[in-house]
């Protein structure tokens, strides 16, 4: 793995907006890859598989689960979502940075494990109301679906606060904007130079 190379952690509440950052920012930042998570749901809208998530059902999951494949996996609201240890472990070496789009508790499960380059970003709308409108706006989950959603937030935005940074997701080419810069200025850090040091000449030996 490049020492420089970065795991981008995207969480958010349902509704949050963070897959849309995560699309704006991929668009715009050159050597950002996205990680495909697992699901054991069904496909949503236009989703397709291999591009928004793999879609397996909950039995191949469990099984893929008892083979130690996921780097983390977590139960969200009544379905299962994964990331695979090898994928993202396969795009580290080839020197990207990666971009996860998981729960926040799977977000700190995977700074446990990969400490040293990983970077969590927790996104939220403006207010609680904001974001009961964005879950009511959708249109594709019932009444019931959206209470749980609004109930289960609470837990995560208090969660939430245990990452590293907050965007607020009030207008959606600023906050696409503070996404992109955060990841530049993550990349500046100076642990993160090592290849630069290693190779510029300014320091013979590296540190």
């Amino acid at each position: 793995m490049a020492s420089s190379g970065m795991l981008l952690v995207l969480s958010s509440p349902s509704g949050g907006g963070k897959s849309t950052l995560g699309r704006l920012c991929l668009d715009r930042v050159e050597n950002l890859v996205y990680s495909v998570s697992y699901t054991s749901r069904s496909p949503r809208g236009r989703e397709r598989e291999g591009v928004d998530y793999h879609f397996v059902s909950r039995a191949e999951f469990m099984a893929l689960v008892e083979r130690g494949f996921f780097l983390e996996w977590e139960e969200v609201h009544g379905n299962l979502y994964g990331t695979g240890r090898e994928d993202v472990q396969a795009l580290l070496r080839s020197g990207k940075d990666v971009m996860l789009d998981i729960d926040v508790r799977g977000g700190l499960r995977v700074r446990e494990l990969m400490p040293d380059c990983t970077v969590l970003v927790f996104i939220l709308p403006p207010s609680r109301e904001a974001l009961r409108q964005r879950l009511e706006g959708r249109a594709t989950d019932a009444e019931e679906v959206v209470r749980l959603r609004m109930a289960n937030a609470n837990q995560e935005i208090l969660t939430g606060r245990d990452y590293d940074y907050l965007i607020v997701n009030d207008d959606v080419e600023k906050a696409t904007r503070d996404l992109c810069c955060l990841v530049v200025a993550e990349r500046c850090r100076m642990n993160r130079q090592e290849d630069f040091w290693l190779h510029s000449g300014f320091i013979e030996n590296g540190f």
